[in-house]
């Protein structure tokens, strides 16, 4: 059928399919806002689950963070979409019962009733405007998805390149000065690109910049996969109407990502979602106030906030920078080649020795060091994993000798320097100890 697209018939089919679309267009509204509701909070509860275990993981926060705009975006056109059709069919409804509007039926004044047919006009214009309204909306909403998808192909190219060609690579390497060119490709056709992008076509209209242009062009159409969506996006542009709503949902997107960001503040002192400080308890800091599904450990937490056993527990979040001092202030258990991140159960991974996880452990808890109300206590951390499988470094400290009432548990940090050792404080926690 696609061969033929110049047949009178496979016209007469599309002006067929085109008339009777709001049909699909409100089946497939319906059908993906009910499975957009239902991915989003999974989604969100896996993003706060990701930030909490691997704050440095930045392929999989770039995944999660497209996938989460793509649902937002989606849930807002595709709402608004189905709010404006609905009100096209019950403004289909009243012109089959009421016909078109009656100005001089209403006995308004001359000057009221001329602007009303100046402004208003007729309702089977509105009718018409309505419908344009739904179906650009419709179809633009899929479109924005695939310049998500562009920005995370680009940042991901990016990411690879510098990965393979320029990590760890010295200048004397071949592979750096081709992993430089390809980055060089890739920023300065980035930028082209959004310049075009946002111009609607300017680079494309000068002879002498389109010449320039057209390499990153042809490259950028591969790896922003733009051949997949491309006549929608011309066919967009070459209509003014479709062209002003697109630039309309912009700062509408912009307006509504800044409302999320509101929240109401009751105090001149406090904003109430600080971290837990000598006269603050941050409930993100106490293991058994983690009742919701995204709430998770941030940094650093004891089991309660009011300890009525003779011991305590305190975790530390496992991060990559954790290890990465580790190395610093022990350089033999630096390996010779870093194999952190992605991989796969399959394939042989050289063990490690007890030796050096035993070191690796001791080097870490000569680095942490936990104090209540000033008091250093000995401490042996141990890995561990918690109910909500966040990983961490654990260990339990005795307490049956506190008074009972408030005390301030605080977990210090050794700091290399330059050349000195500093001691940062990491986390101050309050709690109240009342023995059974």
């Amino acid at each position: 059928m696609s061969q033929n697209y110049n047949k009178p018939t496979f016209k007469k089919l599309l002006d067929r399919l085109q008339e009777e679309s709001w049909q699909l267009e409100l089946l497939i509204s319906g059908f993906a806002i009910y499975g957009l509701f239902s991915a989003y909070p999974a989604l969100e509860l896996k993003m706060a689950s990701h930030q909490a275990q691997n704050h440095n993981n930045l392929f999989f926060t770039l995944i999660l963070i497209v996938a989460l705009s793509a649902c937002s975006i989606l849930i807002f056109n595709l709402l608004l979409h189905v709010l404006l059709r609905g009100l096209w069919i019950g403004a289909l409804g009243l012109r089959y019962i009421s016909g078109d509007i009656e100005y001089d039926a209403l006995n308004y004044t001359q000057r009221f009733s001329n602007y009303l047919k100046d402004k208003v006009g007729s309702f089977d214009k509105y009718i018409g405007r309505l419908e344009n309204y739904c179906s650009i909306i419709f179809a633009i909403t899929f479109l924005l998805i695939f310049y998500l998808l562009a920005l995370f192909l680009i940042i991901g190219t990016i990411a690879i390149i510098i990965t393979i060609f320029l990590n760890d690579h010295t200048f004397y390497q071949v592979s750096t000065y081709i992993g430089i060119i390809f980055l060089t490709y890739i920023i300065i056709g980035a930028i082209l690109t959004f310049i075009d992008f946002i111009t609607l076509g300017f680079l494309k209209k000068k002879k002498w910049i389109s010449k320039v242009y057209f390499p990153f062009y042809w490259g950028f159409s591969i790896i922003t996969l733009s051949f997949l969506y491309r006549p929608l996006v011309y066919n967009f542009l070459d209509n003014k109407f479709g062209k002003r709503i697109s630039l309309f949902l912009v700062p509408i997107y912009t307006l509504l990502i800044w409302i999320t960001t509101f929240y109401y503040n009751p105090s001149n002192y406090f904003n109430f979602i600080e971290p837990s400080e000598n006269y603050i308890s941050n409930s993100l800091n106490y293991e058994d106030m983690l009742v919701g599904e995204s709430d998770f450990i941030e940094n650093i937490a004891i089991n309660s906030k009011v300890i009525s056993d003779p011991y305590m527990k305190v975790f530390i979040v496992f991060d990559k920078y954790i290890e990465d001092e580790i190395y610093r202030f022990n350089q033999k258990l630096e390996p010779d080649e870093d194999i952190r991140g992605i991989t796969s159960e399959i394939g042989t991974i050289s063990p490690i020795s007890n030796a050096l996880k035993k070191e690796y452990i001791a080097t870490f808890n000569s680095i942490y060091s936990v104090e209540i109300d000033s008091n250093l206590y000995k401490t042996d951390f141990v890995l561990g994993r918690t109910v909500k499988k966040q990983n961490g470094f654990e260990t339990y400290i005795g307490i049956k000798h506190l008074d009972e009432g408030k005390h301030i548990i605080q977990v210090k940090r050794r700091d290399i320097k330059e050349s000195d050792t500093l001691t940062k404080t990491e986390a101050s926690i309050p709690f109240w100890y009342y023995p059974n």
